[in-house]
This record gives structure tokens, C-alpha cells and sequence, in this order.
């Protein structure tokens, strides 16, 4: 099994800080009573390996850099190279709104998605993952769920991959969510007005077909070759 390892503590603590920010100064990185040359020499090192680069304001992720950080396990030790596996849930309220949620941390930081979850080893079954998932995001026990269909979502930058999904759809309808800063319900007709992460609005529109089970891949391209 392939992985990719950060190798040292200033470098796993870089790339940690730039999970949560899109672009961070200098001294923004620079861990606490760590000498600013050591800390420059792990700062160059990710540089080289084409994980994090300079930007007009500051540092950020490359595309490599967010494809690592998104295969890290929970632990954030290891990078893994196969896809993500999670349920995901297009909630709709009684208004026909649609429930999205704000992504707090790399890859897509700021950007708008639908809920959703990993799947864990320990999971019962898919349903019983989907259950549990939405009790731990969004504070609900519900039985309503339907499995609407399954999709495989690729984004790429110019044929470079940066996040595999597979992601299992669930759906239900409730005026039952506690809204805050990170959940908020919109209205179909105004998602082409929000950043929403890739293959959010192509996901809302294939369960909006409401056929027994879908299959759908997505491809999203963040900078599309040149032609």
C-alpha cells in the first residue's frame, strides 16, 4: 500500500496549520520556540517536494499538499492513495431548501457542501452509518433516510488528482436542524450564487430525479488544460 509520510514534527505542524487556513504568513507557521533557521530549512523542504508554495500573500498548499492532507488518516499519520469512502446527505426542509454546510478546513476550506461523514470499519451496515452520521453532524435521530444512489466523485488539476470520493447519497426531509454559521438552508434556485465544493450541485440535481438508485461519476477540473 502506497504512502506518504510527513517526516518531521515542524513539517507535520506547517501542514497542519495550513489544513485550516488558506494562505498563512511566515510567522504564521512558525511554531512556537522553534529557531526561525530550522524552521525555514522544513519550510524549503516542503517547497521542494512541490507540497506547499508562495503565493502573492503568503504560503499555501499545492495541489499536492491538499492531496496529502486529504488521505491522512484520523490519527494524521499516514497518506493513503485509495479513495475516500462516506455517506452524504441532501437534506431538504419543508420550504424545499437545501441543507449545506460550510468545509472549515482543507481541501475546498470556505466553500459550501453537503453533509456528510467517512465510513468506519466498525460500521454496522450503510444505513446504520448514514444513522449514525447524522446524529454526530447534526444532532438528529431519523429513520426517514433513503438511499437515493452512490456517486464517484474525481477532482483533478489538469489530470493531477487531488480528492477521490466514493460517496453513498442519503436523503430525508426535516425542519429539525439547529442552524448556525456552519448550516444554513438554500433555496435550489440560488446555489449557482454560492462556492460550493465540486460535484455538490450535480449531486442535488441527480437525487432530484428521485429514481430507485443512481450511479453517477463526476469529474470536477479546478484549472482545465488549455485546449
Amino acid at each position: 500500500m502506497h504512502r506518504t509520510v510527513a517526516k518531521h514534527k515542524i513539517q507535520k505542524y506547517i501542514l497542519s496549520y495550513l489544513t485550516y487556513h488558506k494562505v498563512a504568513r511566515f510567522r504564521d507557521l512558525l511554531p512556537p520556540k522553534v529557531a526561525t533557521n530550522l524552521f525555514t530549512y522544513h519550510l524549503k523542504l516542503l517547497q521542494k517536494s512541490d507540497m506547499v508554495q508562495w503565493v502573492d500573500d503568503g504560503y499555501t498548499l499545492t495541489t499536492l499538499g491538499l492531496a496529502y492532507i486529504d488521505r491522512l488518516n484520523d490519527e494524521g499519520v499516514f497518506a493513503y492513495s485509495q479513495p475516500k469512502m462516506v455517506t452524504m446527505f441532501v437534506i431538504q426542509n419543508s420550504d424545499g431548501g437545501i441543507l449545506l454546510q460550510r468545509r472549515h478546513k482543507q481541501p475546498y476550506i470556505d466553500t459550501w457542501t453537503l453533509p456528510n461523514g467517512k465510513l468506519s470499519i466498525d460500521d454496522e451496515s450503510l444505513p446504520a452509518a448514514a444513522k449514525s452520521e447524522v446524529y454526530r453532524t447534526l444532532g438528529l435521530y431519523t429513520a426517514n433516510l433513503r438511499h437515493a444512489g452512490d456517486c464517484y466523485i474525481r477532482v483533478v488539476d489538469k489530470d493531477a488528482p487531488i480528492t477521490l470520493t466514493f460517496a453513498h447519497i442519503f436523503t430525508f426531509t426535516t425542519d429539525a436542524i439547529e442552524l448556525t454559521d456552519e448550516l444554513m438552508w438554500v433555496s435550489s434556485r440560488k446555489l449557482h450564487n454560492m462556492e460550493l465544493a465540486p460535484a455538490v450541485d450535480q449531486i442535488i440535481a441527480r437525487t432530484f430525479f428521485q429514481d430507485p438508485l443512481f450511479f453517477e461519476e463526476f469529474v470536477h477540473d479546478v484549472e482545465p488544460k488549455e485546449s
